[in-house]
This record gives structure tokens, C-alpha cells and sequence, in this order.
């Protein structure tokens, strides 16, 4: 295997992490799909550092460290730079790019470069690969960089756009039904939506360019990860999510063209044991669950 360790860094250990044990022979898309799959249901999308009075630190050995060794998540500076390593590692011909990511309450992208992904070059195509945004966003397999090509996935429909050399990700979502919630709610009501994810360019980055906003996400009050505590992971029919004390489960496409999400609030106590029983994770630090702001992450 090319290149299996780097420092104190083993491509071995890491795949008993995600428990992956295909084959590594052939650099081709159905091997870079399976890693990536099991990467996605095995290391959680979290910012429980942040609120456990932890720093999230963005040199490699210090990803690794945390999220095989210690069995934790993290967000997209975090998985998509260890799978960066991982593909490099392989030998498969990887980019890391950024990404400025769209909020819907604003209606508008962030003017700053806050989400890392990757582009892997395969036979001459492009594809990017994303296991770091977390939630219903996620997307469960590589995508063709090609514009205007809708390409239907388990969590939904996702499609690039180009424009002048900027990428726009997008992704066609189902009505969703929450059986705890009265009909009248509007987000059960409303036809399919295309909702904007995040735009990029095909500049390469160095990890380093994510420094000052790894920073503002974890310290300012405006920041959304300093807001809420998250923690999801994908499962094989859709994905759990704890945000503050409420643990969401969502089953993607139970009833035809429709996801359904259940939401249950936790006691402190469940938090701690729901962490470890869903989603593997045992914190070193006491977590405060917060949730105060109103942006939805759904």
C-alpha cells in the first residue's frame, strides 16, 4: 500500500476506525465510494469541543489523533482533511478546495472561506468529495464536478452549477413530516425545495487559509457552532442528530417523496449516554449542551 504511515499516523488503524476492510488495489471510484461511506457512518459531524472547553486544532496529527484514536468527530476542517490524507495516502490524485457557505436566513453566501472540501481526479474526471457538512446536507457518495447534471442520492437530489469559474452546490429536498409536530407547519406543507448549499472555486487551498475562520467559528457569539452543540451521523436509511438536548432521527424517504424526522428532548444525563450509544462518542470533558439560536440546521 503507498505510503500507509506518516509520522505517527497508520492508514491500517484508520480503517479499523471506520471499519472499513474492502480493498485498496484499485483507485477507482467504487473503492473511493466505499471509504467514503463508511467514513460518514462511522465519524460523527461534531462541535462538541467547543463546549467541552477544548480547542479544535487543525494540524493533521492532531485530527488523527482525535478522531481515530480518541474515537471522536469533528467538523469539515477536521474529516476532510484527514480523508485528504487518506485518499493522498492511497494515491488518489486529491485537491483541497473552500467553500463559502450559504444561509438561508440571510439569504445570502458567507463573505469568508469556512468550509473545507475536496476534489479527487479519477480517469480525467473530477468529483468532490465532502464528508465534513454534516446533517441532511451530507452528501453519501462522490459527485461528478459537471454542471447543471442532477444527481439523485439517498438524502436527496444534489446538482452543480457553474457560473464564471464559481461552483454552487445545491440539493433538492423532500417535504419532511415529523409525527410530533401539527400539520399546520409550513416546512410539511411545502412542495420540493432546491436549497442552496455552498459555492466554491477550483482554486487549490493550503490548510492554512482556514486558520482565522477555524478561529471566529470557535470564539465568536455570531458564530453558529459557538450557538448550538451539534452531533450527527449517518446511518444506512438517513441520520441522527442531537442539537443541544434534542435527538433527532431522520429516515430518508419513508413514505414516498417524504423523510421522516422524529425529535425527542434529553436530559443532561441521556445527552452523555446518547452520545456513546448513537453515535460512539465518550467526551474527556464535560459537555454543556447549548441551542440558542433559532437558525434551523434541518
Amino acid at each position: 500500500m503507498p505510503g500507509s504511515d506518516s509520522g505517527n499516523m497508520n492508514i491500517t488503524e484508520y480503517f479499523t476506525r471506520i471499519s472499513y476492510k474492502g480493498s485498496c488495489e484499485n483507485l477507482d471510484l467504487e473503492t473511493l465510494t466505499g471509504i467514503f461511506q463508511h467514513h460518514i457512518r462511522a465519524v460523527p459531524f461534531e462541535n462538541l469541543s467547543i463546549h467541552c472547553g477544548e480547542t479544535i486544532a487543525l494540524d493533521l496529527e492532531s485530527v488523527y489523533d482525535k478522531i481515530v484514536r480518541k474515537k471522536r468527530g469533528g467538523w469539515c476542517m477536521e474529516n476532510n482533511h484527514l480523508l485528504s490524507w487518506v485518499l493522498k495516502t492511497l494515491g488518489y490524485d486529491t485537491t483541497i478546495l473552500g467553500a463559502k457557505v450559504y444561509s438561508p436566513e440571510k439569504n445570502a453566501y458567507n463573505h469568508h472561506i469556512t468550509h473545507l472540501l475536496l476534489k479527487v481526479v479519477l480517469d480525467g474526471k473530477a468529483y468532490i468529495v465532502d464528508g465534513g457538512f454534516g446533517m441532511m446536507y451530507q452528501m453519501w457518495q462522490p459527485m461528478e464536478l459537471i454542471s447543471g447534471k442532477e444527481q439523485p442520492q439517498v438524502p436527496g437530489i444534489f446538482c452543480f452549477v457553474e457560473d464564471n469559474g464559481i461552483w454552487y452546490l445545491e440539493k433538492i429536498k423532500r417535504k419532511q413530516y415529523n409525527p410530533n409536530q401539527s400539520c399546520s407547519n409550513s416546512d410539511n406543507l411545502e412542495k420540493n425545495a432546491r436549497r442552496k448549499v455552498y459555492l466554491f472555486t477550483l482554486e487549490p487551498c493550503e490548510i492554512e487559509v482556514f486558520r482565522p475562520q477555524s478561529v471566529y467559528l470557535q470564539t465568536s457569539p455570531d458564530s453558529l457552532f459557538v450557538t448550538k452543540s451539534v452531533c450527527s451521523l449517518q446511518t444506512t436509511d438517513g441520520l441522527w442528530a442531537l442539537i443541544g438536548w434534542t435527538l433527532t432521527k431522520v429516515k430518508y424517504n419513508y413514505n414516498e417523496n417524504m423523510d421522516l424526522m422524529e425529535a425527542m428532548t434529553l436530559t443532561d444525563e441521556e445527552v452523555e449516554k446518547t452520545l456513546k450509544d448513537k453515535f460512539g462518542i465518550m467526551l474527556d470533558k464535560k459537555l454543556i449542551p447549548v441551542n440558542n439560536s433559532r437558525l434551523s440546521m434541518f
